[in-house]
């Protein structure tokens, strides 16, 4: 297949991926140590799509590279040299597999599945199954969960209702492999607005542990509700089962009141405060007119009386 081919399929793939008929079966991720042979399946219910195409896709690159392709019961036909580590076979037109016939750790990627006719017809792929190879020493580690309070100092000199906010930081580290997904609750319900979760690090730290970290943003009336209780999420998938792991935080009573802060009563008592300034300042302009008054009345009186 031509430069120009790999290229012109690839646009096709993506544009119609959005708009598929096809329906992929969904396979869970992979977690392998190097040097083993893996095996993962394709699956679709168009029996119209003789052509199975595979693909990989390295971390953090946009780039799909083609590994080969089988149409129809017909001998697969692979990319370069693709076929010293990887195999095509199918069972039947919507069934297939690719094997990797000893993973090492560069084959660490997320390989896709396309479906379709041949030619310069556009094929349709699923979601692609995510492998990841462990060197041979290396531990599956779940993450470890803590969930940090809003700054004190946040937004606290805002009185608009709409620009009133707090933000919860989670931190999740100590993890390995990167087999991890966020998410948050407040009391039994997810909450997806206003959640910013990093991506992944393409590599590992320096303790050869992954960290990332996810902010909620709330109203401030909800984290100044002792009965709101944040939960953010971890779900860890340690190669055989996916594990949440959890760290919780309440809210809060607002500070010097006996109840809870809201954005009513806190522009309540603003208005009242400048209300009561204003009267203040009325009070000290009429209190000095009057003992302008009084300065310039006296003298006039006594100079009445000497004549």
């Amino acid at each position: 297949m031509s430069s120009f081919m790999r290229i012109f399929g690839l646009l096709l793939i993506c544009f119609y991926s959005h708009v598929s008929a096809v329906t992929f079966q969904e396979f869970p991720p992979q977690i392998v140590k190097e040097s083993s042979e893996v095996q993962i399946q394709c699956s679709h219910d168009d029996s119209g799509k003789p052509q199975m195409l595979w693909f990989q896709q390295k971390k953090d690159s946009l780039v799909l590279t083609l590994i080969g392709y089988v149409y129809g019961q017909g001998s697969p036909t692979y990319e370069g040299e693709m076929e010293k580590q990887f195999k095509l076979t199918k069972e039947e037109t919507t069934k297939g597999k690719l094997i990797i016939r000893s993973a090492n750790l560069s084959d660490s990627a997320v390989y896709f599945c396309a479906a379709g006719t041949g030619g310069y017809d556009p094929a349709y792929f699923g979601s692609g199954t995510k492998l990841t190879v462990l060197a041979k020493d290396s531990e599956i580690k779940p993450p470890t969960v803590e969930v940090l309070p809003p700054s004190t100092k946040e937004c606290q000199n805002k009185i608009e209702t709409k620009k009133r906010k707090k933000t919860l930081v989670c931190v999740i580290s100590k993890f390995y492999p990167d087999h991890v997904s966020v998410h948050w609750e407040i009391g039994n319900e997810e909450r997806k607005k206003g959640v910013a979760t990093d991506n992944m690090p393409a590599q590992p730290n320096e303790g050869g542990f992954y960290k990332i970290t996810s902010r909620l943003k709330v109203d401030a009336k909800e984290w100044f509700n002792p009965d709101n209780e944040f939960h953010c999420i971890a779900s860890f998938f340690n190669g055989t089962v996916t594990a949440n792991y959890t760290d919780s935080i309440n809210g809060i009573k607002a500070l010097n009141t006996g109840k809870n802060i809201t954005t009513e009563d806190y522009l309540k008592r603003s208005q009242a405060a400048k209300l009561t300034y204003g009267v203040l300042i009325v009070k000290g302009c009429i209190y000095g007119a009057f003992v302008m008054f009084l300065v310039w009345k006296l003298p006039g009186s006594s100079g009445k009386r000497n004549n």
